[in-house]
């Protein structure tokens, strides 16, 4: 079998297993930007309260983000833990958001993928995960995100033939599967459900719906 083949089979298997997920819940493109900051190094339940307080202060927004005093936009998103960082990252954004692009998200999303992927990541405390986060799921674009789940399911499955660096990675979707925002889109959030509830640091292989062409799951079936 292909990897192409594989990586398409994996898909189809994780997408009876799981259904369509629908991710990034998020009422419009810039919480998304957002939620991607602030889920840096947090649970995504805790990036969710963070966002209601951004919600219940009226601030979710790019002039809201750029006029509030750092020290209480780092009370607001607390509970997405290391909130003064992230303050300050929020605030790098919507500067770059209002310096480069007049706060059009329009015009940003107009952009070329790798041109404003480049930009994204010039952008402080951006980076790689991040900003490809924004661009598949704010903008829509053709990118995978690499993230801990899709890591470690690649190297369980013996994928990681490019190398371990999150472009290499990366390139092990995109150079072989159709630039399609959708299908990446599905593809991702279903690798990050069966990384939480199946494909754990310790593993539940015997829940696994790709356990037959898993080599790691296999070996551990064995040792069982």
């Amino acid at each position: 079998m292909s990897i192409t083949d594989k990586l398409l089979l994996i898909y189809e298997r994780l997408h009876q297993c799981y259904g369509p997920l629908h991710w990034w819940p998020a009422d419009e493109p810039f919480e998304v930007m957002v939620g991607a900051i602030l889920t840096q190094s947090a649970a995504w339940g805790n990036v969710e309260k963070a966002i209601a307080n951004l919600k219940a202060a009226g601030i979710l927004s790019l002039k809201g983000l750029r006029e509030l005093p750092i020290e209480a936009l780092s009370r607001l998103v607390y509970p997405s833990g290391y909130y003064n960082a992230k303050a300050k990252k929020l605030k790098a954004l919507v500067e770059y958001l209002g310096e480069s692009y007049g706060d059009d998200l329009a015009r940003l999303f107009a952009q070329d993928v790798f041109k404003l992927r480049e930009e994204l990541l010039a952008v402080h405390g951006i980076g790689n995960e991040t900003a490809d986060s924004i661009l598949l799921y704010a903008a829509g674009k053709p990118i995978f995100v690499i993230d801990a789940y899709t890591k470690r399911l690649i190297f369980r499955l013996g994928l990681s033939l490019e190398g371990d660096s999150y472009l290499s990675l990366q390139a092990l979707f995109m150079g072989r599967l159709p630039p399609d925002p959708q299908m990446f889109n599905e593809y991702h959030a279903l690798i990050v459900q069966h990384g939480k509830g199946v494909c754990r640091k310790r593993p539940l292989c015997p829940q696994c719906c790709i356990l037959d062409i898993c080599p790691y799951g296999q070996t551990i079936e064995g040792e069982c």
